[in-house]
């Protein structure tokens, strides 16, 4: 079964075609590599003896993801495609929303027109806003979004909605992740940002091997048990195992929206501290203004996951460190150039 993973060579989307062809699906991947390298297919074969098909491209240019539909009998999307950097979508919010909702419609419109009915959409605990109280629950309202990246992902969801009211056959699955961490217990493949990293965990790590020297922490006057901001950290295992769990809704007509997460929220001093344990070092790090879009807790409540698609995360936090550190010490340059 042909399962077309946009944004597929990137940190989620290849541990996420890893676990599909681990579960005996065909991924066929589209990847315009302005956040990844080729270099990562070599590291898909490696843990799976199966090299995926790839097309180099961007989901903008309808024609040439129409032509790969072409090719393949294609049963199901998963989008990943897209620009994730909430701090970066506040200085250069005309291409988030032009890359994540323009690249998201030409996408749908594809799948309209050669008939595919199924999407897995990644989308993001971003989108509760700042109104919600956490645990975040599926049913809550929406929106108040606090940056562009978080509000593209919003406007995403409801176009896709609008797009099953007016194609009630579709089945469109909305995953809202919390925060991805960690790496493949091989070493193989983790997470390789291009420049300096905008999450908190490849920062750590790079900061660990000496290629960084100091981490700054975005404010410890939150009220929060120890002032750091507070997030559900999720291993990417657990978060590529999900997407794997939700294609139990294809051809399940309707909008089926799941929180993936641990249901358990960590501080940024809490991470430093279990990365220290890793590691066997401490992390150099210092104190330095909020950053702008951030909020002060985001953890998941992930009940409906686990009743609908029987996923749970199984991975602690000292694991998501350990992987993490783990892929640097093999990795320390991230994925080669090709």
């Amino acid at each position: 079964m042909n399962i077309l993973v946009t944004g597929g060579l990137g940190y989620i989307g290849s541990h996420t075609c890893v676990k599909l062809i681990e579960s005996g699906y065909t991924p066929i991947i589209i990847d315009n590599l302005y956040n990844s390298k080729k270099s990562v297919l070599k590291r898909i074969e490696k843990i799976t003896g199966h090299l995926p098909q790839f097309y180099y491209g961007d989901i903008r240019d309808k024609a040439y993801v129409d032509s790969i539909f072409k090719k393949h009998s294609i049963s199901a999307v998963i989008h990943f495609a897209g620009l994730k950097a909430v701090g970066e979508s506040v200085t250069k919010p005309l291409e988030y929303y032009e890359v994540n909702i323009y690249g998201s419609i030409c996408l749908a419109q594809v799948m309209r027109d050669n008939k595919v009915n199924n999407i897995i959409f990644s989308s993001s605990a971003t989108v509760y806003g700042e109104d919600n109280t956490p645990p975040f629950i599926e049913s809550m309202p929406t929106g108040k979004t606090t940056n562009p990246y978080g509000t593209s992902k919003l406007m995403v969801e409801q176009i896709y909605t609008d797009f099953y009211q007016a194609n009630p056959q579709l089945s469109i699955c909305l995953l809202r992740y919390f925060n991805p961490v960690g790496a493949h217990p091989s070493g193989l493949m983790g997470e390789d940002p291009q420049g300096i990293p905008n999450n908190l965990m490849p920062y750590i790590t790079q900061v660990a091997i000496g290629k960084r020297e100091c981490l700054s922490i975005y404010g410890n006057d939150y009220p929060t048990r120890d002032g750091t901001g507070v997030r559900d950290y999720l291993h990417i295992e657990d978060l590529a195992q999900g997407h794997v769990d939700a294609l139990k809704k294809m051809n399940d007509s309707g909008v089926h929206i799941y929180n993936l997460g641990t249901g358990i929220g960590n501080s940024v001093l809490e991470v430093i501290d279990s990365f220290s344990r890793a590691c066997g070092a401490p992390i150099n790090y210092k104190i330095v203004a909020r950053r702008a879009g951030d909020i002060a807790e985001c953890f998941a409540d992930v009940k409906k996951a686990k009743l609908e698609l029987n996923w749970h995360a199984k991975h602690t936090l000292d694991q998501m460190t350990s992987d993490s550190w783990h892929w640097q010490v093999k990795n320390p340059n991230g994925y080669p150039d090709e």
